[in-house]
């Protein structure tokens, strides 16, 4: 056990030196981008910087001999600096709750390992249901009906091809059962409804991350179609929505491993997933965007009044910054930036075995708060904020994600009073934020707005 355990650790550590030697000060060359589609993308203001960023070395020496993590010096570092790109995907197993900090190496070995089979049992059902899924291939128009009934026409199905290549149309082994008339429909209301997501899903594929050189291997695209369409079917509440190609990406990227990429995904979502669900009364990022208007009605009560005067009180024009968590008005490399340390500061050391018991494609919150007998120094800065003024209730605490928003808000707030007279000047205003974003200081202005909004309220009740 002993002589497996350096080896593992000598070969992480090799892996990783070459590639944190190269990219010492920036991490563009992680997330290279096609040279013709530079122009169009904000630029990365993330910067490695030595004594701020959670290195290679710092992280490996956070885990004890058996493989425990010290978590707490790990969330001080990417709350400070962010993670260095070279360790990035296995930071964010643990910041998403994917291992709990107190595991050893053999433990994490089994999960990952029970995890993978669990996944590949589940990619297995959708194959049964739908070849394409593992082949390779994208579908990007309607193979079924509402109703059921195959469409015929294989033109529809493409392969996973780049806008500017030709797309060409395959058939599969099962072309010509797909093809028999109506004598085929499906009876069964949540595999046709499973199999009317998987075009959108498709076409939002081909939709992300382009200017990304990642993107430009098929079997990149491929593998994040079929993450999607296999998370669409084991989340038949909430199924697919468009926002979750950009919010998966990232894993992909991070990933080797498809399983692994896909259980990041799961836990990601269940953070988000109530954003997604939409019931007749309300859409799901309705609470959230709640939360955001009674937040600025407290903090910059002038500002309340002039955007619900202009029509703006329901906050919706904030709806795509909640739903992608701002990767569109950032970078690659700076959104997932912003993300590690938002996740830091919401550090919560109980959501692995929390999100164990309730079992996969559940919320967050599902469980409730359980009663804390962990050190602080283990939750993120957030977090322990929320803590001390007992301010998490039965759905946990409001998400960081508000008071971000809300921060971006209040640095605009003179130029939204004084040149915004409809709607479309709130959008307009907003939309100039793009790559002007600055995640660190996004991160810091939400922090002091929460310990402001804090007080006020408690002021409030005394």
């Amino acid at each position: 056990g002993e002589r497996r355990r350096k080896g593992r650790e000598g070969r992480m550590l090799r892996r990783h030196k070459g590639r944190e030697s190269a990219a010492s000060s920036s991490d563009s060359t992680f997330y290279q981008l096609r040279p013709e589609c530079a122009h169009n993308v904000p630029d990365t203001k993330f910067k490695i910087k030595i004594g701020k960023t959670l290195s290679v070395r710092k992280w490996h020496a956070a885990f004890t001999h058996h493989g425990s993590l010290h978590i707490a010096s790990v969330l001080n570092r990417i709350q400070s600096g962010g993670v260095h790109p070279a360790i990035r995907g296995e930071v964010w197993e643990f910041l998403l709750g994917c291992f709990d900090p107190e595991s050893t190496f053999d433990d994490r070995d089994h999960i990952r390992q029970a995890r993978r089979i669990q996944y590949a049992r589940w990619k297995e059902q959708c194959k049964h249901m739908d070849p394409h899924v593992g082949s390779g291939k994208i579908i990007t128009a309607p193979i079924i009906t509402e109703d059921g009934v195959p469409i015929k026409d294989p033109l529809v199905l493409l392969e996973a091809a780049t806008p500017d290549q030709q797309a060409s149309p395959i058939t599969t082994k099962n072309g010509d059962e797909a093809n028999q008339s109506s004598a085929n429909r499906l009876t069964d209301k949540q595999t046709i409804e499973w199999k009317l997501t998987l075009h959108q899903i498709g076409l939002d594929v081909l939709r992300t991350d382009r200017s990304m050189v990642f993107y430009e291997k098929k079997e990149n695209l491929s593998k994040l179609w079929d993450i999607l369409a296999v998370y669409a079917w084991i989340d038949k509440e909430v199924g697919y929505c468009q926002g979750m190609s950009d919010l998966c990406s990232p894993m992909i990227v991070l990933l080797n491993d498809e399983a692994d990429a896909f259980w990041c995904f799961e836990r990601l979502m269940r953070r988000l997933r109530g954003n997604f669900r939409c019931t007749q009364q309300s859409v799901g990022v309705e609470n959230q965007l709640q939360h955001l208007a009674s937040i600025i009605q407290v903090l910059d009560p002038k500002l309340h009044d002039h955007l619900e005067t202009l029509g703006g009180g329901d906050y919706l024009f904030a709806f795509r910054m909640f739903m992608v968590l701002f990767r569109r008005e950032l970078s690659f490399g700076d959104s997932l930036y912003l993300w590690e340390m938002m996740w830091a500061l919401e550090y919560d050391p109980d959501m692995f075995s929390t999100y164990e018991e309730s079992g996969p494609a559940t919320d967050r919150s599902a469980q409730g708060y359980k009663p804390r007998v962990k050190s602080t120094r283990q939750f993120g800065k957030y977090e322990r904020a929320n803590m001390k003024s007992a301010t998490n209730g039965v759905d946990g605490p409001v998400p960081i994600s508000v008071f971000l928003v809300a921060s971006v808000l209040k640095e605009n707030s003179q130029k939204l009073l004084q040149e915004a007279r409809g709607l479309d000047d709130i959008i307009r205003i907003l939309n100039n934020v793009n790559g002007n974003l600055d995640a660190k200081k996004a991160c810091a202005g939400a922090l002091k707005l929460h310990a402001k909004y804090l007080r006020k309220m408690q002021g409030k009740k005394a």
